[in-house]
């Protein structure tokens, strides 16, 4: 797996403070992506143990909330097994700490993938552009959703997402 950045004391990509891993390779290309240039695979800095450092560095600081994995897709094919491998070793060392997902898949193709286990909230579906809502919270169109993972999980019927409480829509099973 292969990585644009990190950011430290990120606000808007999930609630509280949070550092934000930036991962390269995304199928979905969405039209006016914001981040066009994290969609090749091959391209970025290789996540080593330098990488992991410097996020647990951070993950460390009791003002930090938890982490945020975007990019690119952290749910593109090349990165899946790295992304769930890591979010496994972030809950064991940090279980306090919220991990939050931004993916271009909705949520019915994804909620049985292993790595839910280890996601607190889930922000999916591709940005539509014709969607575009600049007030909405942690997500960019009106398609997306940020799904209380927890929750869901925790429900017998796991195809209806309920939607994470910081969001501005109601929190309701859709």
């Amino acid at each position: 797996m292969r990585y644009h950045n990190i950011t430290h004391d990120d606000m808007l990509n999930g609630d509280g403070l949070r550092v934000v891993l930036w991962v390269s390779g995304c199928d979905h290309c969405c039209k006016e992506c914001q981040n066009p240039i994290t969609w090749d695979p091959n391209v970025g800095l290789p996540f080593d143990e330098s990488a992991k450092k410097e996020i647990f560095e951070q993950l460390d600081k009791d003002y930090i909330s938890g982490i945020t994995l975007s990019g690119g897709d952290p749910l593109y094919s090349g990165n899946r097994v790295d992304i769930r491998e890591f979010a496994h070793e972030i809950k064991e060392k940090y279980p306090a700490k919220t991990i939050w997902l931004y993916t271009g898949f909705c949520w019915e193709e994804i909620y049985e993938d292993a790595i839910m286990l280890y996601i607190d909230v889930l922000v999916d579906g591709e940005f539509e552009v014709d969607k575009l809502d600049k007030k909405l919270r942690w997500k960019g169109s009106r398609n997306q959703r940020v799904i209380d993972v927890k929750a869901t999980l925790a429900k017998e019927d796991k195809t209806k997402p309920i939607l994470h409480c910081g969001d501005y829509d109601t929190v309701v099973s859709k």
